[in-house]
């Protein structure tokens, strides 16, 4: 039997990316070899939108079609929405006996995003729902016993978390659930385009949906430096550097490729025209397929209705056989 892959995204936002970098571009790849579960994670989004129900409603469509977009076969992969699985929130509360406020207050990933979204914490006073998103991870992984997660580098922190405390399940109940392996992309952390975190709300990304107008834009506005020789340097040149994680990104090639191809460019509009074309050639088979699902939206639906019946089962399956091992299968 192939080993379970489970992963997903956040509704908050068509995909940038950055996501592709960090996980698309590997769920791509693993499809074949694992029997592949993507899921919607609605509610983990509600824990910093609970007062914009509606964003993450309408952007339930706009992610699965962006994984569906760049090549994530609906015929190998399973889709569905977190909300439509009760045993998720079930066993969520089953493993919040078993972790500590202070772990999940030390998590780097937790006290990261936290600063980023200080705005909605004033005063320290993060949420129960917020602070615990990583105790709702382990069951959103686990709950189907997943054992390999493709993530993006920011967020290992919380499979480690997450590990620890499938094992302490373990020691206390038996042997229930596999240890799970994350999987970084071979860009680890793709920028934006200012060279910070690529997001919506910094308005420094790529969209896998953006037109070729729209890229063209936002390539033209992006930050490089005085030097005008192009060289792969992230220290003395963090945003030209940058801009070749980009090149590299739409083309395969490696940096000494790119350094030659480019050796004697007098200014780094040259660059930023080329890799323009680059990234619209590269996103052009998205659109296309994303198109699709634009124009008839029902398909993904459907998708989605589909993977709900599969999942459900075999999460009202796996819950049985943890309420067991709990003694609370009355």
């Amino acid at each position: 039997m192939k080993k379970i892959l489970l992963t997903g995204d956040r509704p908050t936002g068509k995909l940038h990316l950055g996501h592709y970098a960090g996980s698309l571009k590997n769920r791509v790849k693993m499809q074949d070899d694992y029997e592949t579960f993507i899921m919607v994670a609605d509610v983990q989004a509600l824990t910093d939108n609970y007062d914009n129900p509606q964003k993450v409603r309408d952007n339930v469509f706009e992610v699965v079609a962006d994984n569906l977009a760049v090549g994530i076969d609906p015929e190998k992969v399973t889709y569905f929405i977190q909300s439509q699985i009760p045993q998720i929130a079930e066993l969520t509360v089953f493993f919040s006996n078993m972790v500590t406020v202070s772990e999940l207050q030390r998590n780097p990933t937790v006290k990261t995003e936290i600063g980023q979204k200080g705005h909605l914490f004033k005063d320290g006073n993060v949420t129960f729902g917020f602070l615990g998103y990583p105790v709702s991870q382990t069951a959103d992984i686990s709950f189907l016993k997943a054992e390999v997660v493709p993530v993006g580098e920011d967020q290992m922190p919380v499979l480690e978390q997450a590990n620890r405390i499938l094992k302490k399940f373990n020691r206390y109940y038996g042997k229930t659930f596999p240890e799970i392996k994350g999987v970084v992309g071979e860009i680890a952390r793709l920028a934006g385009l200012d060279g910070r975190k690529m997001s919506k709300s910094l308005g420094n990304a790529i969209y896998i949906s953006d037109s070729e107008e729209e890229v063209a834009k936002k390539i033209r506005k992006a930050k490089t430096d005085s030097e005008n020789k192009l060289y792969y340097d992230l220290e003395k040149k963090p945003e030209i550097s940058n801009l070749m994680e980009y090149y590299k990104l739409a083309t395969g090639k490696s940096f000494e490729e790119i350094e030659e191809e480019f050796k004697d460019i007098t200014y780094y509009i040259e660059f930023k025209e080329k890799l323009t074309e680059e990234l619209n050639n590269f996103l052009k088979p998205f659109r296309e397929r994303r198109k699709k699902y634009e124009e008839n939206p029902q398909l993904v639906w459907d998708i989605l209705e589909r993977g709900r019946k599969k999942v459900l089962e075999r999460a009202e399956k796996n819950m049985a056989e943890i309420k067991e091992r709990m003694k609370i299968d009355y």
